[in-house]
């Protein structure tokens, strides 16, 4: 259930300053965004699967701190952030 390498560096490119902002708030949101996503459809096929989905719970938690934060932080690049990753209404 990780990312590879060509979408992180994808990821990387859209949402970070430059090729190597692997640490910016907004990449790691949008990582943990396709994480959880890949790990939803897992969960389509594979419903028994407790652990993905503790791991799912776990994930969204983090992401909502995250999101939280940045909001607090910077309030126009978070709006800005919601709108690309389409997470909320």
């Amino acid at each position: 259930m990780s990312i590879n390498l060509k979408n992180k560096q994808e990821i990387i490119k859209k949402f970070g300053k430059d090729a190597k902002d692997s640490g910016s708030i907004e990449v790691q949101i949008a990582m943990l965004s396709q994480k959880i996503s890949e790990l939803t459809d897992h969960l389509k096929d594979n419903a028994k699967d407790f652990q993905a989905k503790r791991g799912l719970m776990m994930m969204v938690g983090k992401r909502k701190r995250m999101l939280v934060y940045l909001k607090n932080a910077n309030l126009e690049k978070y709006r800005k952030l919601v709108k690309d990753l389409k997470l909320r209404g």
